[in-house]
């Protein structure tokens, strides 16, 4: 895990200045404490900063390769030991995970990521050709942005490392922002930052001559319809497939943990850590002390003693959110209004102070079905069905003072995209979901909230073995009797029953609505005269939102709203955030 950037150069710009390579090292020196490195040559700069997990010794970026060709990465090749038995007569100079892509390339081109089993983005400079090649992996777990500049293309890990090295200007896109403000995350490959996208997962480009002359995909999701299987045969399968996943994600020269919730998700990942580990695991929870919240630490401590774990617990409290919240909105550069942003600093901030890595639950629900509205989804209008979101958080209340009326658009659009191949109505509602969702809140989310602290996050279910076992089941596998995950249900009754998997769950959620309506008179005055939010909101109909912020739909807009308050004070108007709620408000 590092971070990574550089300039794909036009022919006419003159060589970059030594400033700013080193300014985006700087600015990316959070994502790789442990060492940096620097490529220039025709046509192209390449940065990296580093997170060593594999190799630790001879595992310094930029990787070489005959001919001049040069790497540098960001993410984990798990299955890079296969692939160097699959490359006889290679003369490997290290043994980095990054090194079989680069030999790869030398033989497949732009198809040398089809083999690749890993997160991952990837930049290969081709001096021969003075091309550069950016690859990212299918479920986009890995971040890699572009914006076109003077110089040619630019590329880094995060956005504001852009920004900071001065090749980008911190201006708003209203489309992605509006995106943002009503679904809390915003879709496709635009960001909220105007001139700067990101690289779709499983996108390889090639960059000739300061433009892209070339663009290949790789699906994260196998094609086709539900298939006929026995459910015998699929728990046979997803045991199979779970347990090679979950050593393929273990593969580490550091020590790893885990992110264990009371949910079913991490509760698998548990207890296949648990067989496959001669050591306890250790794993990390969070809970909150604000009366009647969800709290699943003690069904997450009823699992860990059953697999023998070492447990660590921490408590959010509502101190912690408000003085810790400015940071994680600057953290979040691309913003995602996801309040689980919160506990998963926090755990990060924990977890820093035992392991480099962390395995974690992301994408057991969009492969296993797990969300409500999935359930809505597949039934038909006159049996209470619906689309995915149908309501914007802003809209439903009405405190803009002109409507959005394009929010939705790009969430048609991927739902558009995920049907059609024989997928039944499940099916597409969880591809569209792992298109946009996925990558562009739950692992842009774990990304920045691990990466501030210098942890890796992994994710056993966004495996394209895992994928091959579960997304293609039969939607009785996946659902029944009202709730989703039903196979990975019945698969932990039958290996780790301590898990509960058919109790009722409470579900995580973090109290804010009732911090924020504690504060709300105060809280609310202070984000309706906001620079980011006065332009586009009602004061008066903010500030009353955020008095009523105990109720469901008022609670997420005033907790939106204070996130892009905060986001908007850091990244646009560039305000330092080195205080808490209020003084960075004030």
């Amino acid at each position: 895990m590092c971070g990574i950037a550089g300039l794909a150069l036009r022919p006419d710009a003159p060589p970059p200045d030594p400033a700013l390579g080193a300014g985006l090292r700087a600015a990316l020196a959070h994502r790789g404490p442990d060492g940096s490195g620097t490529h220039q040559d025709r046509g192209a700069l390449l940065v990296q900063t580093r997170l060593a997990i594999i190799d630790l010794q001879t595992g310094d970026q930029p990787l070489f390769a005959p001919g001049g060709l040069a790497l540098v990465g960001n993410g984990e090749i798990y299955n890079h030991r296969e692939l160097r038995a699959a490359l006889p007569g290679v003369a490997f100079a290290t043994g980095s995970d990054c090194e079989p892509p680069l030999h790869l390339f030398r033989t497949q081109g732009l198809d040398f990521t089809s083999s690749l089993r890993g997160m991952y983005a990837l930049a290969i400079h081709d001096p021969r050709t003075g091309s550069v090649v950016l690859a990212r992996d299918p479920f986009g777990i890995k971040p890699l942005y572009l914006a076109e500049t003077p110089h040619g293309i630019a590329f880094a890990s995060e956005p504001s490392a852009l920004v900071a090295a001065g090749l980008v200007e911190p201006r708003l896109a209203p489309q992605p922002r509006d995106e943002l403000l009503e679904l809390q995350f915003s879709t496709g490959t635009a960001t909220p930052l105007e001139g700067i996208t990101r690289l779709a997962p499983g996108e390889t480009v090639l960059i000739r001559d300061g433009r892209i002359v070339e663009r290949r995909h790789r699906a994260a999701l196998p094609e086709g319809g539900p298939e006929t299987i026995s459910e015998a045969a699929a728990l046979a399968r997803l045991d199979a497939a779970l347990a090679d996943s979950v050593a393929m994600h273990q593969r580490s020269d550091v020590p790893y943990g885990l992110f264990l919730s009371g949910g079913i998700d991490s509760a698998a990942i548990l207890a296949m850590m648990a067989r496959l580990n001669e050591r306890p695991v250790l794993a990390f929870t969070a809970g909150f002390d604000a009366p009647g919240a969800a709290d699943e630490r003690a069904a997450a401590r009823e699992a860990a003693g059953a697999a023998g774990a070492r447990h660590h617990e921490i408590t959010v409290t509502e101190a912690d959110f408000w003085a810790h919240l400015p940071a994680i909105a600057a953290a979040m550069d691309d913003p995602a209004a996801d309040y689980a942003i919160v506990p998963t600093w926090l755990l990060a901030r924990e977890a820093c102070r035992h392991v480099k890595v962390v395995l974690s639950g992301e994408g057991g629900d969009e492969m296993f079905a797990g969300y409500g509205r999935y359930r809505a989804a597949t039934r038909p209008w006159w049996r209470g069905g619906r689309a995915m979101r149908p309501h914007g958080i802003l809209a439903r209340l009405g405190l803009r003072r002109s409507a959005a009326p394009h929010w939705r658009d790009g969430i048609e659009a991927a739902e558009a995209r995920s049907s059609g191949q024989g997928r039944s109505r499940l099916m597409a509602a969880q591809a569209a979901d792992i298109q946009d969702w996925l990558p562009n809140d739950l692992l842009t989310k774990l990304d920045r909230c691990l990466m501030a602290h210098a942890v890796e996050g992994r994710t056993p279910f966004l495996d394209p073995v895992l994928a091959a076992a579960a997304f293609r089941l039969p939607d009785a596998l996946k659902l029944r009797q009202g709730r989703g995950k039903y196979l990975l249900r019945r698969w932990l009754a039958a290996n780790f029953p301590a898990a509960r998997p058919f109790a009722p769950k409470q579900g995580f959620s973090v109290p804010v609505g009732a911090w924020i309506s504690a504060r709300g008179a105060r809280l609310g005055k202070l984000v309706a005269r906001q620079a980011g939010v006065a332009e586009l909101c009602d004061p008066a109909k903010v500030e009353a939102v955020f008095t009523r912020a105990s109720a469901k739909h008022e609670a997420f807009a005033a907790w939106t709203l204070l996130f892009y308050a905060l986001w908007h004070r850091r990244h646009i108007e560039r305000a330092r955030v080195d205080a808490d709620v209020f003084a960075v408000l004030e």
